[in-house]
């Protein structure tokens, strides 16, 4: 039987060969018509020619490249609802618990900050703190964003029990008196900020001003201190 069959293969393989016969082409599951390709190559093709078209775009002008965003965060001109002593408490207060010195405030460490302030929070506790106030969804705070807790609250956009109120109560950082001066809604305070817009210039002289007496001082016991030595001599 395995001869016969031999000789059969052989036979049609002749004929094929001289025309007398058309080749039948077998079909193999799962490639019919070619109709089927692997998935992870026909993605890597069309992301190849994704960008490869990308590049040519831009390099005929006909596209923007994205570039990643620049913008400097000032929290003076930004937040003005609050004074500059009050920001550079909330500064002070923020690189306190930035443990990591990576200018964030992960989970691990707002952990730690409400268990100093004596308000302990569990794990959910935590992350629907920082979710509250996460504007870039990266799982941790920013000094911009701690920022957004005392606005928050300034503005009574926090209810009572909310993990941030009891931060921001708990801060002894008054951002309801001097920064706000009463308002009842975060809208007025900013008409109030704008209205006063002298006060950041006065607060900046006010400082040179402090940093000049204290040179002034310095420089006056210096002078006493030379004088009293000299008269030992």
């Amino acid at each position: 039987m395995a001869t016969d069959e031999l000789s059969s293969k052989l036979s049609r393989r002749l004929q094929i060969e001289e025309g007398a016969e058309e080749p039948v082409a077998v079909v193999v599951p799962g490639h019919q018509n070619g109709s089927e390709d692997k998935p992870s190559t026909a993605n890597a093709d069309s992301e190849l020619g994704a960008k490869l078209i990308r590049r040519g775009e831009l390099n005929e002008g006909q596209g923007e490249p994205c570039q990643p965003s620049m913008k400097v965060f000032n929290p003076y001109t930004e937040f003005k609802e609050f004074s500059r002593k009050q920001i550079k408490d909330m500064e002070t207060m923020f690189k306190t618990y930035d443990a990591g010195k990576d200018n964030y405030i992960d989970l691990m460490e707002l952990k730690l900050m409400m268990e100093k302030l004596g308000a302990s929070q569990t794990h959910l506790g935590l992350k629907n703190m920082i979710k509250e106030v996460d504007e870039d969804l990266d799982n941790k705070l920013s000094f911009r964003e701690f920022l957004l807790i005392f606005r928050k609250a300034a503005a009574g956009e926090l209810s009572e029990d909310s993990g941030l109120s009891v931060l921001a109560r708990l801060s002894e950082i008054d951002v309801s008196t001097e920064g706000v001066k009463g308002a009842k809604t975060f809208f007025e305070a900013k008409v109030q900020a704008i209205n006063e817009s002298n006060r950041f210039e006065a607060e900046i002289r006010q400082e040179q001003e402090a940093k000049k007496k204290q040179a002034e001082e310095q420089k006056q016991r210096r002078a006493a201190f030379k004088e009293l030595q000299s008269a030992f001599k």
